[in-house]
Formats: structure tokens, C-alpha cells, sequence
């Protein structure tokens, strides 16, 4: 028994995702880095590595070196998996050859920059018979698995209605633009075709799915980008149809001034409502018609299996970002532990195979590809196709149909 070895593509120095993604993987020691390949530039990568203490050996220039490199080493030494959190437009190649060398792969989302892609990488998962995993870190907080326990459970009754929220303002004007994090968000080549929708209205649609059970079945879309010469959205309104005849609507803004990460869901029901938000997360608020109101807390009482699994800390003490984030390569690093050494002994399986895999990029990145075309078209209502869409070539800075800044 040991620790399962990671390898990581991109989060070299001065990148802000990739500390969070080492301090998650590393959080219930059940993983270490062991090597990567930190940046597109060589010096950098090296410089990354070694400022991380690693073997100098494994400090690799690119993330081709070491895929061919970490193959050839012995089952004593060879990487496990690998984490990417490059931009968007890597996230294929580098999962692809990852899979294709022997490795588990642990992907920041969205999985690809479009949904062609995300189909590939999904023949080739089922090809090599490896393991895949994508960060949708909100799903990893314990009382978002509770909400969906609840609602499982019926609680609340048949849903009638989802409103998800997602708020930001970081990109509210355009002196905004000059952060690394803001660059490769707003350009189309590196992001893909979507800049707020692609980061966290896609956040904001898997939490619905995961949390209610229900499937998107149609949308209805009106995307923005509210300063002069972006290409892509910042801000974007969203009406969704279930497949049990719910509705719901999706707002995601990143230009919404004063708002930090105010992620929210409200679930509503026959009997009762269920309500999460992520900068109150150890806490779901039920409601109801008829009794008062109920405040679950999180160690307070009786909670579902998978929550329990997925909690650390005893009442009074928040379970934050980072440890969503961790429970979601821990559960990662069982699955792969489970593979090497058939140990799942003090393992909870349900909450071992609760992790975002394939499926999960695939709905998203069709949510993506769906909600930009929608906006596009002047058509009301558009199916949830999981069939890659033809879109409007994103080359100018009027793709919505309307002016920049105007409704």
C-alpha cells in the first residue's frame, strides 16, 4: 500500500489554480506530486518543479517529455495519474496522450473546448479502460450531497421548479482584462466559445443536474458581452426545461459588480424547498408551507452515508473550497486505489464512485455548445442536443446579435 502518485500539466509559478489543485490532491494524504510539467515554456516548467522540491529528474519541460518519460519508468516509481489545469484548449491533447501512455487523468472543466472533442476523449477512455475525472468542485461539498440526498429521499416532493445563480464581478470593465486569469478566458482560441458560460454557467448547470436528479431537456438562452471589444459572453440569462415537465431558469454573470462567487441553488418542490449556497456552505435551508422553516447544519445530527464519507471536521467547523475540492481526488485517488490494490475495504463505494467523470464533461460541454447557439438563433427554444452544434464563427465582437453593452 502507498500513496497514489500524481503528475501535473500546467499551475507553474504565478498560476492560481494549480496551488489549489496540489493543496486538494495532497489535503487526506492519499496522494503526492511526484512530477509535472508546469508551463508552456521550458524554463519555467523546470524552475516550477524545482521550486516545489521535486526530483530534478522529473522537473520535465513539456508535457510530451514526461508522459514519454514517466511510461518508461518502473511500477516502483511511474506516476499514477495526472491533474490538468492548463487553459481550456489543452485539456484535450493532454488527456488524450495521457490516457493513451497508461494514465488516469483528473481534468479542470470544461473537458475540451468543444463537444466533438469531449466525444473523442470519450472513445478513448472506453478504449484504454482508464480512469477519468473533472473537477466540478461544488459538487464536492457535504452539504450539497445532502440537498441531493434529501431531494432523492423526497423530501420536498416532485420538483417544480430550479432557479441556479452565479455571480461574479471580476470582468466588470474593461480594466479587468489585464490579470493572466481574465487573458486566456476572453480569447476564443484559448477558451473556446464561451468565456462566462464556459467557466461557471457550466458549474451552475452540473449542480442542477447533480443535486435535483433531473435532466436538461431544453433551453432558452440570452448571452452578453457588456464591454466594448470582448468577443466573448460575460454575462448570460438562461431558461431550462426538465425532463419531468419542471422548469428552471440559469443566471451567470461576471460582470455583476460587488459579487464575489455567490453560487446559489433553490430547489422547489410539492411539500417543501431546499436551499444551498456556496458562501454559506456548511449550511441547507429547507422550507415549507406549513411548519417553520428548518436549518440543517453540517455535523449536526443525522446525515446521509455519502455526506458523512465526504466530511472531516465536527459541527462549527467549515468544510470550505478547498476541502470540495479535495473530496473530489480523494474519492479520485480511491477509484485508482481500487484498480491497483482491489482495497475498498474502508472505503464507502457509493461515495468513492460519486466523483464528475466523462458523463458529466459531455453535459457540459453540450450545456456550452447548447446555450451559445441558442443565443445565436432567433428561435425561443432549443433542444438539449448532445450532438456537436454548428456555430457562428466567434471572430467579432457583435456575435450576439446586438451591440456590446446593449439589450
Amino acid at each position: 500500500m502507498r500513496k497514489i502518485r500524481m503528475g501535473m500539466v500546467g499551475g507553474g509559478q504565478g498560476a492560481f489554480i494549480g496551488a489549489i489543485h496540489r493543496i486538494a490532491a495532497q489535503l487526506d494524504n492519499q496522494i503526492e506530486l511526484v512530477c509535472g510539467a508546469f508551463s508552456s515554456d521550458p524554463a519555467n516548467s523546470i524552475a516550477s518543479g524545482k521550486a516545489l522540491y521535486l526530483d530534478e529528474s522529473r522537473c520535465y519541460a513539456s508535457y510530451q517529455e514526461m508522459f514519454e518519460q514517466e511510461a518508461q519508468l518502473g511500477d516502483d516509481k511511474r506516476m499514477d495519474m495526472v491533474a490538468i489545469v492548463t487553459p481550456n484548449h489543452l485539456h484535450f491533447p493532454v488527456a488524450k496522450m495521457a490516457l493513451e501512455n497508461g494514465f488516469h487523468v483528473m481534468s479542470d472543466k470544461p473537458a475540451t473546448v468543444d463537444l466533438s472533442q469531449t466525444l473523442a476523449l470519450q472513445d478513448i477512455i472506453e478504449k484504454t479502460g482508464l480512469l477519468y475525472g473533472l473537477t466540478h468542485t461544488y459538487t464536492g461539498y457535504p452539504m450539497v450531497k445532502e440537498a441531493k440526498a434529501r431531494i432523492k429521499q423526497g423530501q420536498i416532493g416532485k420538483i417544480k421548479k430550479v432557479v441556479v445563480e452565479y455571480p461574479q464581478g471580476w470582468l466588470a470593465t474593461k480594466n479587468d482584462e489585464g490579470s493572466k486569469q481574465a487573458t486566456w478566458r476572453l480569447d476564443p482560441k484559448i477558451a473556446g466559445i464561451s468565456c462566462c458560460m464556459g467557466d461557471i454557467g457550466v458549474h451552475a448547470s452540473n449542480l442542477v443536474e447533480y443535486v435535483t436528479g433531473l435532466v436538461i431537456t431544453d433551453v432558452c438562452a440570452d448571452l452578453s458581452s457588456h464591454v466594448a471589444g470582448r468577443v466573448l459572453d460575460d454575462d448570460g440569462s438562461v431558461l431550462l426545461r426538465f425532463n419531468t415537465g419542471a422548469q428552471g431558469v440559469l443566471l451567470a454573470s461576471q460582470i455583476s459588480v460587488g459579487e464575489e462567487n455567490s453560487l446559489k441553488i433553490r430547489v422547489y418542490g410539492e411539500t417543501a424547498s431546499i436551499e444551498w449556497a456556496q458562501l454559506e456552505p456548511n449550511s441547507v435551508l429547507m422550507k415549507f408551507a406549513d411548519k417553520p422553516s428548518q436549518l440543517i447544519r453540517a455535523g449536526v445530527g443525522e446525515m446521509d452515508a455519502i455526506t458523512q464519507a465526504n466530511m472531516r471536521t465536527p459541527a462549527g467547523h467549515p468544510e470550505g473550497y478547498l476541502e470540495a475540492f479535495a473530496n473530489i481526488y480523494t474519492q479520485f485517488s480511491y477509484q485508482i486505489r481500487s484498480r491497483l490494490f482491489g482495497n475498498t475495504r474502508d472505503t464507502n463505494i457509493a461515495a468513492m464512485n460519486d466523483v464528475p467523470d466523462i458523463k458529466s464533461a459531455i453535459r457540459g460541454m453540450a450545456f456550452i455548445e447548447n446555450v451559445v447557439a441558442a443565443s445565436q438563433s432567433e428561435v425561443k427554444w432549443h433542444p438539449f442536443s448532445l450532438i456537436p452544434r454548428k456555430l457562428q464563427n466567434i471572430t467579432n465582437d457583435n456575435i450576439y446579435g446586438k451591440e456590446n453593452g446593449k439589450n
